[in-house]
């Protein structure tokens, strides 16, 4: 079968290897779509930690080819989506209901064989049936999604709060409809990019802001601004410094800042403790999906979540190599690596 594999940092290709084989509690999943996030471009540059080679894609779903003896509620034939985080179980965060936060992650598509590929093999229990009418590209949301649940869990947003999102991709963007479903009365989303502020005007967000446009701080937690004083929640979806120190500005005193976006690693940012002390913020990071995969997959399936907009453009496997190499296009939100085109 074909797979695009990071060889090592900086080196990614399309390859030939063996089509994998299901041991006793796998099942093996034909792909139907695999977005690509922007820890794959991470993984890319060395700014995320992997084990190459590998093959890449993490956000993926399909059709079940072939399932392991011992496998039982997934059947050859289903539509699943799949957790790419497989935690030990044995651990004593696994213990404490901290999966994400096992000892022993390994992540499908980061430290073993992942989605950008024709089949991609999976243990049953990381696998979530998906409706059989379903759009086979809107599988591919449920990984993204699950990660912005946890986001919004932990901001603990509450009905008529004020919340911030900063950053106008796939996740600020889900995070904006997140908020509208939390019953938010002021969603303000901050990007550079008009068309993506636009979109999310059109997905639940109350007022957009070019932060390119001025004092992006002012413009929400001024006095005259869309939040004076400050928001309940402030959400970093971007992963970058001037969104990350921002985000801690913006919040009104005794907010709550969840970072959900991926930084880079070894990325420094600066604060103000004082300021945090003072105002007595709380500022959370948020690490992938703890059992919000399966909610994840079940808003996707009620159509509570808006996905054909959010996707820029579907490509092949032929042309995934380069969109990983290669920063996101103007405007674009999401793509999708489509094996069958």
């Amino acid at each position: 079968m074909r797979a695009v594999r990071l060889e090592a940092v900086g080196s990614i290709g399309l390859r030939e290897v063996a089509k994998p084989v299901p041991g006793p509690e796998d099942v093996l999943v034909r792909i139907e779509a695999c977005g690509v996030c922007g820890t794959d471009r991470h993984l890319f540059h060395g700014e995320f930690p992997c084990t190459p080679p590998v093959t890449l894609g993490h956000e993926f779903s399909g059709i079940v080819e072939a399932v392991g003896e011992a496998v039982s509620g997934i059947s050859v034939g289903d539509r699943v989506t799949g957790d790419p985080n497989i935690a030990c179980g044995r651990c004593a965060h696994c213990h404490a209901g901290r999966v994400n936060l096992c000892s022993n992650l390994r992540a499908i598509g980061i430290h073993r064989d992942g989605g950008f590929a024709d089949y991609v093999l999976m243990p049953h229990k990381q696998a979530f049936r998906l409706p059989a009418n379903l759009k086979p590209t809107h599988g591919a949301f449920c990984e993204p999604l699950a990660c912005c649940l946890h986001g919004v869990d932990l901001a603990a947003i509450r009905p008529g709060a004020s919340v911030v999102v900063l950053g106008g991709g796939v996740i600020g963007l889900l995070v904006v409809q997140l908020a509208k479903l939390a019953g938010a009365a002021t969603i303000i989303l901050s990007t550079r990019q008009a068309s993506r502020r636009a979109l999310a005007e059109e997905l639940g967000a109350t007022a957009t802001i070019d932060p390119s446009a001025g004092d992006p701080i002012a413009a929400v937690a001024g006095p005259n601004g869309l939040a004076p004083g400050g928001a309940d929640v402030v959400l970093e979806c971007a992963g970058v410094r001037d969104t990350v120190e921002q985000s801690m500005r913006m919040a009104s005193a005794g907010g709550t800042v969840v970072i959900v976006g991926v930084v880079p690693q070894g990325m420094k940012v600066e604060i103000e403790p004082f300021d945090l002390l003072f105002r007595e913020l709380k500022v959370l990071g948020s690490f992938l999906n703890p059992f919000t995969h399966g909610r994840a997959a079940q808003l996707i399936a009620s159509g509570a979540i808006e996905i054909d907009k959010l996707i820029s453009k579907q490509v092949s496997l032929e042309e995934a190599p380069g969109v990983i190499a290669n920063p996101p296009a103007p405007g674009e939100v999401k793509v999708l690596v489509v094996p069958g085109r």
